[in-house]
């Protein structure tokens, strides 16, 4: 009698099933990706087949929309404004939130803080470790400052055992830090793998939607980027949020890249210091630090993350080429781009771009791809080719065509409120914008119809 197969393979972008390995996925088509990994369910011990979930036994009722009570309560502050802006307002109860980024980044360091707040908020907390002892951690917690409340910690990775820690305490709040180090004794797999990931997330996605427990779970990522394990694992969350920054940096981003209870578009600026982070309430001003005076090739552009206007600094730097192939080089901003603004500039306007070398920079670190950075980047460009300084006082944005043409962008009126309130006196913006907006006082707008006239203003800003 042939025996039934144990073992499957999957993707770990999309989770995606098959009876034999291939170099590529039949469903989201990635090339090697397919793992082996157990196929049968996973079934507990002693629970007869049910889930390890706390209160998987209860009675599943239909309701109706006009029966599902909604308040106040259900959303909780962190006590951090930047934070709270990501996550929509607050941590909504019974949510599965994913953190993710590079190691040293700050992602263990800014739950504990958080955890230290909603304890002092007279919240049950729990922060289990799987990395750390329990000395290491009350270490890192005395660097932040003093802790109070009904926060406590545990060091463990078997995630049985924290089940049963969790239907004994029954916090409001849990931390996993990390989800690649837990494992369950029924998968056979070691820790980190995609049946592991995968069957531990689904556990704590039961506790979560179960008992109305959020859960915050620390993922560690690859070095492309992005999360370890399974694609299947960002589905499976709520909430996922990535930090961003260069480690030897004093600046974090935490942005949101899905979110079911808010945008994902919001962005948090947090600085990262002796006793943790802090966040920056006014990030522009963070930004605009340290900028040049009468130095060309620098241009001040204002972008918008959300619904937060943010004012950066564009860098351009031209020289002459030594070889037969200019150089191209953007930190920040989009390569193609760049050479897409740069072919407009020698066609349209007949700068001899080809014959020079371009650097591109967003000061800061900054990585940003809205439309509106192109008219920056053209301005500060020909700042540099043309050795022309732009006034400090002025700030510039605009998306510009493959014609040469400057077009709209949304939002300009937020754009402008956020250039008055940090001193700027002028603002080149797209023509089409000043007649669809109110003309604010205390600040001159100056729009343009094309890259010509934008840079016929470069002498006179």
């Amino acid at each position: 009698m042939a025996k039934s197969k144990k073992t499957a393979f999957f993707c770990s972008e999309c989770g995606h099933e098959s009876a034999k390995w291939t170099g590529q996925c039949s469903a989201c088509k990635a090339w090697n990706t397919m793992v082996e990994a157990p196929a049968e369910p996973v079934k507990i011990a002693g629970h007869a087949g049910r889930s390890i979930a706390i209160g998987a036994g209860s009675n599943a009722e239909p309701m109706r929309l006009d029966e599902i009570d909604l308040d106040e309560e259900d959303r909780t502050s962190t006590g951090y404004g930047e934070l709270d802006r990501v996550l929509g307002s607050g941590i909504v109860k019974g949510s599965l939130v994913l953190v993710g980024g590079d190691p040293g980044i700050g992602k263990s360091t800014i739950l504990l803080q958080v955890c230290r707040n909603l304890a002092g908020n007279e919240k049950k907390v729990l922060y289990v470790s799987g990395e750390e002892s329990l000395k290491q951690i009350k270490i890192r917690a005395n660097r932040i400052g003093e802790v109070r409340g009904p926060l406590a910690f545990l060091s463990e990775t078997n995630l049985g055992t924290i089940a049963e820690v969790l239907r004994k305490t029954r916090p409001d709040i849990v931390v996993i830090d990390s989800i690649q180090t837990m494992f369950m004794d029924e998968v056979t797999s070691a820790p980190g793998s995609v049946s592991q990931v995968r069957e531990c997330t689904n556990v704590l996605m039961q506790i979560a939607k179960g008992e109305g427990i959020t859960v915050f779970i620390v993922g560690h990522v690859t070095k492309e980027g992005v999360v370890a394990g399974p694609r299947v694992l960002e589905h499976m969350v709520d909430t996922v949020l990535y930090f961003e920054g260069d480690r030897y940096a004093s600046y974090r981003i935490l942005r949101s890249v899905k979110n079911r209870f808010g945008s994902t578009n919001e962005i948090g600026v947090f600085e990262m210091r002796e006793d943790g982070l802090r966040e920056v309430e006014n990030p522009s001003e963070f930004m605009l630090e340290g900028r040049p005076e009468d130095a060309s090739g620098s241009a001040a552009a204002c972008l918008m993350e959300g619904t937060r206007p943010l004012m950066l600094e564009v860098q351009a730097l031209t020289t002459r080429t030594s070889f037969g192939m200019p150089r191209r080089v953007a930190a920040g901003a989009d390569y193609n781009r760049v050479n897409v603004l740069m072919a407009v500039l020698e066609k349209r306007c007949h700068l001899e771009m080809s014959s020079y070398d371009a650097y591109i920079n967003i000061a800061g670190g900054m990585k940003m791809n809205e439309p509106a950075l192109d008219l920056a980047i053209v301005l500060a460009l020909v700042s540099s080719y043309k050795d022309i300084p732009i006034s400090e006082k002025t700030v510039v944005f605009g998306e510009v065509g493959l014609a040469g043409e400057v077009r709209s962008v949304s939002m300009a009126e937020q754009r402008v409120k956020e250039a008055i309130r940090l001193g700027f006196t002028t603002c080149i913006l797209p023509r089409s914008n000043m007649t669809r907006m109110d003309l604010p006082d205390g600040i001159g707008l100056v729009g343009v119809r094309n890259v010509r006239e934008a840079i016929d203003l470069l002498k006179r800003v």
